[in-house]
This record gives structure tokens, C-alpha cells and sequence, in this order.
């Protein structure tokens, strides 16, 4: 694996960069008071080509490679978090699945807006009692001549109450359990989808995380997404690709919490001096920084073997594991080098602490994690 970006990959990473420091940061605290969705700065990603980077150009995205993809998320997540996992369902959990699985039918439908930010997608496949449990889906997708008819409830879909398309998982035949699950693509307004409740979250509150439930919501056979039978596949496929993207944006959330924590302890004076000329600050920001760079290593090598077409969901489920548990670490002790002032909402590691905490546990808790890799190191499957 080389560590030298190529060229191309410099240029993505430098438009996220300006993007994110010029027109997300100066927000991103107002939002997330707020609970405000970020319209006006989405769109923009969307112009930047930041929603379907990974997408070839022909079908509406920038056409650039994974590596290129968490270059662009960890800049965009030291910026803001929330902004980062909206681009990061729509890329990963959506953009994705439908380039992998999709007719050209459904390219042209649904990829083309998707990855050039016309339209806005999220994933849902949590229910109540299905989390760590996928393969328990309660929601039915029952076939009525040229429809499907959709009844059950989703929960925890990012992106649900703005998303223009829900990429939803159903039983097709329950008697097969996680072999009769099937993928379909809803159409925001389609009659029996309703969305009761918007939830209020801890963190990564400019983002809205929403419950579904489906009401006979007649789905045209056309919008299955891949065979009948093949869902838990599709959303198998996509998360191992997603925990890639929620690995960059745990190192981007540490990365702004480690550089908060630097210029905080270069001005903060106790005992007559900087507080960074304090061994153990100074202790406390070394290992801050060293595994900020760990966990970025293991996003790109994860990130690299997916371009090279080579299995990465072991890659992908450490990288995820690592980060996310380095994010808590490193902003818990961003905090600390704060002290008093970090508890406050006067500065802002105080959100990125509460903004790391799902990374451990959306698309896939770090115990799945550490039950992948687990599997894959004893040759379990």
C-alpha cells in the first residue's frame, strides 16, 4: 500500500478541506444548538460532487475512488459531524447498493440525483427489536401483481425526514428468515409511509434520525432493488462499506478535538507557563495524535483494498472498531486537557465528544466488531 496521494486524490481532499473550514465550521455549533438539517450546505456537497464521489461520472457522481471518498469525509467530520454522516449515508448505505445491485433503470431513476445531490437517500434497516439482529426483520413486503405492499416500522434511519428515497429491507418470504429479506427503493410521499417521530439525540443533532412505519405502502415491483431473497446481502454488502466511512468520520471528529486541543493548550497558562510546556499534557496530546494516525492508517488500508477489488469487510470492521473506540478516547481527553472550559458549550470539544459516542454504535456496535474480526482471525466462516 502506497502512502503518497496521488494527485487526483489531493484535489478532493483539498476541496473538502476549503469546503468544510469555510462554509461548514462557521455553522456547524448553531446547528447542532439548533437541531437545524444543514439544507443550504448539503446542496452545496452535492455541487461539489462530495454525494456520490465513488459513482462514476456518467451516472451522476465524481467518479473518484474509496480512498478518495474518506479523504473528503474525515475533513468534512473535523468540521461538523453531522454534516459528515448525512454524506456519508447517501454515499456509502445508498449510492452504493444501487450502482452495485441496480438496473440501468434504476441508475438513471435513482443513482443520477442521488450521487449529484438532487436527491438525498437513507437506509433503513433497524427496527425495534432488529439492531445488532438484522437478520430479525418484522416489516413485510407482500406481492400484489406489479406492487409490493409494505407494512411494519423502521427506527434510527439517518437522513429519514429530508431523504428523497428510503433504501428499506422487508420480509418477501419470513419463512426463509435473512434469505427472504428483499431490497426496495421508496419514494419520498408514496402513500402508506409515514414518518411519526424525529429523535433527539445526544449528538450529531444537525443530522435527523427518524422512525418510519409502513402502512400498506404499495411499492412498485421495479423498485426492488437486486432478486427477491437477496436484501440481507445488499445490506450486508453496503455496511461493510459504510463501516469504512464511519471509521474516517470517528478520525475526523478526533482529528478536531486533538486540534482544538493543541491551540487550547498553547494559550492556557497555569504556573507562569503554557500548559504545553506541561509533561503531561504534553503526554496526553502525543498519544492523542499517534492514534488519531493509527486509526487513519487502518481507514486507508481498508479503504485501498476495496479499490483493488480485494475482500475488505474484516479490513473495514477494525478500522471502524478502532476509530470509533480512538474517537471516545481522544475526545474524552480533549476534554480533560480543557479542563473546566471543556465541560461548557463555549468550546466545542464538548460536541465532539457527545458526536463521537454513535460512532460505536451505528452500523454495527463495536461488539459486532469485535465479533467479525473475531470470526475472521479463528476461520469461523
Amino acid at each position: 500500500m502506497k502512502l503518497e496521494l496521488t494527485d487526483e486524490q489531493q484535489m478532493v481532499q483539498g476541496l473538502a478541506r476549503d469546503f468544510a473550514q469555510q462554509e461548514v465550521k462557521p455553522i456547524a455549533g448553531e446547528c447542532d444548538r439548533e437541531g437545524r438539517f444543514p439544507h443550504a450546505t448539503v446542496k452545496r456537497m452535492g455541487e461539489l460532487g462530495l454525494m456520490g464521489i465513488a459513482v462514476p461520472e456518467k451516472l451522476g457522481g465524481s467518479g473518484a475512488d474509496t480512498l478518495s471518498y474518506v479523504l473528503a469525509l474525515e475533513e468534512v467530520a473535523v468540521a461538523c459531524a453531522s454534516h459528515a454522516v448525512i454524506m456519508s449515508v447517501n454515499n456509502s448505505l445508498v449510492c452504493d447498493p444501487v450502482h452495485r445491485h441496480g438496473t440501468p433503470e434504476q441508475h438513471e431513476r435513482f443513482l443520477v440525483p442521488l450521487a449529484s445531490g438532487q436527491a438525498l437517500g437513507c437506509f433503513a434497516l433497524t427496527e425495534p427489536q432488529a439492531g445488532s439482529d438484522a437478520t430479525n426483520q418484522a416489516t413485510l413486503a407482500r406481492r400484489d401483481g406489479a406492487h409490493y405492499v409494505l407494512t411494519g416500522r423502521k427506527v434510527f434511519v439517518t437522513n429519514g425526514r429530508e431523504a428523497t428515497v428510503a433504501l428499506v429491507f422487508a420480509q418477501t418470504d419470513p419463512a426463509k428468515a435473512h434469505r427472504g429479506i428483499s431490497a426496495f427503493l421508496v419514494e419520498k410521499g408514496t402513500p402508506g409511509l409515514v414518518v411519526p417521530k424525529v429523535e433527539d439525540k445526544l449528538g450529531l443533532r444537525a443530522s435527523d434520525t427518524a422512525e418510519f412505519v409502513f402502512e400498506d405502502c404499495r411499492v412498485p415491483a421495479g423498485n426492488r432493488l437486486g432478486a427477491e431473497g437477496e436484501g440481507f446481502k445488499v445490506a450486508m454488502k453496503a455496511l461493510d462499506g459504510g463501516r469504512i466511512g464511519i471509521a474516517a468520520q470517528a478520525v475526523g471528529i478526533a482529528r478536531a478535538a486533538l486540534e482544538a486541543s493543541l491551540a487550547y493548550a498553547r494559550e492556557r497558562k497555569s504556573f507562569g507557563v503554557p500548559i504545553a510546556q506541561h509533561q503531561q499534557i504534553q503526554w496526553m496530546l502525543a498519544d492523542m495524535a499517534t492514534q488519531v494516525d493509527a486509526a487513519r492508517l487502518l481507514t486507508w488500508r481498508a479503504a485501498t483494498l476495496k479499490d483493488r477489488g480485494r475482500p475488505y469487510g474484516t479490513a473495514a470492521s477494525m478500522a471502524k472498531l478502532y476509530a470509533s473506540e480512538m474517537a471516545m478516547r481522544v475526545t474524552t481527553d480533549g476534554i480533560q486537557v480543557h479542563g473546566g472550559y471543556g465541560y461548557i458549550k463555549d468550546y466545542p470539544v464538548e460536541r465532539f465528544f457527545r458526536d463521537a459516542k454513535i460512532t460505536q454504535i451505528y452500523e454495527g456496535t463495536s461488539q459486532i466488531q469485535r465479533l467479525v474480526i473475531a470470526r475472521a482471525v479463528l476461520a469461523l466462516e
